[in-house]
């Protein structure tokens, strides 16, 4: 079966451009008819640019074809995430207050992007503020999942994964805090990555406010796509130093330390007494691991006492709510003040996320506890070299379950996903994604299997400090021996 154009990888493409057999106006034109056959149904594209696309298009047809010098994308049409500034379309982050915001200069990673060839035809829906795991806001309503569209995309980089999923851009740059890249990833069945930290500018995303110069705690921006060559290939345009920092120092990445799966050193870190994971997904991970196993790798069961979330999410929670505590009114930092003193009696008549009090605590904080707690995840980002001493890569889940059904119901800390047939707590979703979060490790989500539901599910590769080759190119690795791999949501294959 041929496939459709639309689904073609950004190095294909690229290939086909190169070759003279595809232009990157009928690309353009091609990706532009698949949105506004598929999006009415998903909401994934929320503002698009076609005609600045469509004429961008065109003078990278002629300089191709002139013989003129082309970047890595030259004439690729991609959509990026409504969290980034791009000049000529909007930019409000879902929220109402900037609905009419336009940027007059492109981020940092946008002018990477255009600086590299690429053609930015339009962005993706994300969250009030990218502050949810689902991607709904008042400004452009709710973005639904390819693969059933009763349940959501993940957030906050949902319409940038749903969009990849159904077809509809070969390329995404989402940005990640609290799983914000690698839970959309698993959800909707791509490839996500988060760059170790500070790889990645963060000038010009939303939130901060517009205008924002400095580089957030935790949050990290990164390649989305629909396979792990992609990945690599948007993170090698993206990632360096801004421009003033491009005085002193250079990009240099670390090589991939696994070239084959026979020498690759895996530990697993998949189960955990606070943060139960679905069985299904569970047994798939297993299953995964005896094939690499089969392979010659070398395989192993991790026991450090680092990889525990009683140890991990305090520190996360405490300093993911300091960060955001910056943005709240002091009405809502009293409310959870309160919440932090209730919590014990809490936990005795409702689920709770393990280290959610910290979060509280962290919202109204001196900066004394701050310095408490980021020396805290300072030692234990050093005691992470332990574990990679002795493993290349951790291979653990990204989310408890696959895509979870629409739930917008108030306030968020009363809902609840099912896990084994049991309630648990929303913000479990969190757990997993915080070890990499907290102590800025790279990390690749890999798509590996679709459940008996048709929900797809991925791993999430975990790497040392700076190691960002390495997981990508594992996932790559897992990819080309067909451990892992894009799948086509029902429905979406047909060319248009």
């Amino acid at each position: 079966m041929v496939q459709p154009l639309h689904y073609h990888t950004a190095s294909r493409l690229l290939r086909l451009m190169e070759a003279g057999e595809l232009t990157s106006e009928a690309l353009t034109r091609s990706l532009l008819q698949r949105i506004e056959e598929h999006n009415p149904a998903l909401n994934a594209v929320i503002d698009l640019d076609r005609e600045r696309a469509l004429t961008l298009a065109r003078e990278a047809d002629r300089q191709r074809q002139a013989g003129e010098p082309c970047s890595p994308l030259h004439g690729l049409p991609m959509t990026v995430k409504d969290t980034w500034e791009v000049p000529g379309l909007g930019c409000c982050a879902g929220a109402p207050v900037l609905s009419g915001y336009q940027p007059e200069q492109p981020a940092d990673v946008i002018r990477r992007l255009q600086d590299a060839g690429a053609i930015i035809i339009g962005k993706t829906n994300v969250p009030y503020y990218a502050s949810d795991i689902q991607t709904y806001n008042r400004v452009y309503g709710t973005t639904s999942n390819p693969w059933n569209r009763d349940h959501t995309p993940g957030g906050s980089s949902g319409g940038s994964a749903a969009a990849l999923a159904s077809g509809m851009t070969p390329l995404e740059v989402g940005s990640d805090l609290a799983g914000s890249i690698r839970t959309p990833a698993h959800f909707c069945g791509v490839f996500g990555h988060k760059p170790s930290r500070t790889l990645v500018s963060f000038r010009g995303h939303i939130p901060g406010p517009p205008g924002t110069i400095s580089q957030p705690d935790l949050a990290e921006g990164g390649p989305m796509a629909r396979s792990a060559t992609d990945l690599e290939l948007l993170l090698n345009i993206i990632a360096g130093p801004r421009p003033h920092l491009a005085r002193s120092w250079q990009l240099n990445m670390a090589p991939a330390a696994i070239k084959s799966l026979p020498e690759a050193r895996i530990g697993l870190w998949l189960e955990d007494p606070q943060c139960p994971v679905d069985h299904e997904l569970t047994n798939g991970y297993r299953k995964l691991a005896d094939a690499l196993t089969s392979q010659g790798a070398m395989v192993t069961d991790l026991q450090h006492p680092l990889l525990s979330l009683a140890h991990i999410m305090p520190a996360y929670f405490n300093l993911l709510g300091s960060l955001l505590g910056s943005g709240m009114t002091n009405s809502q930092k009293r409310r959870l003040k309160l919440f932090a003193l209730a919590e014990k009696p809490l936990r005795r008549v409702t689920p709770m996320t393990w280290g959610m009090a910290e979060f509280a605590r962290g919202t109204s904080q001196t900066i004394s506890h701050w310095m408490h707690w980021n020396e805290t995840r300072e030692k234990m980002r050093e005691q992470v070299e332990e574990i990679f001493r002795e493993v290349d890569v951790i291979l653990a889940p990204v989310n408890p379950v696959t895509a979870i059904p629409h739930d917008q119901s108030d306030p968020p800390f009363r809902r609840l996903i099912r896990v084994n047939d049991e309630n648990r707590p929303y913000h479990d979703q969190f757990c997993w994604i915080a070890l990499a979060t907290l102590l800025g490790l790279p990390a690749t989500s890999v798509p590996i299997g679709v459940t008996t539901a048709g929900l797809p599910y991925s791993i999430q590769v975990i790497g040392a400090p700076g190691m960002d080759l390495t997981t990508l190119g594992f996932a790559r690795l897992l990819e080309e021996e067909g451990f892992a791999g894009f799948r086509t949501p029902p429905g979406y294959s047909e060319e248009t």
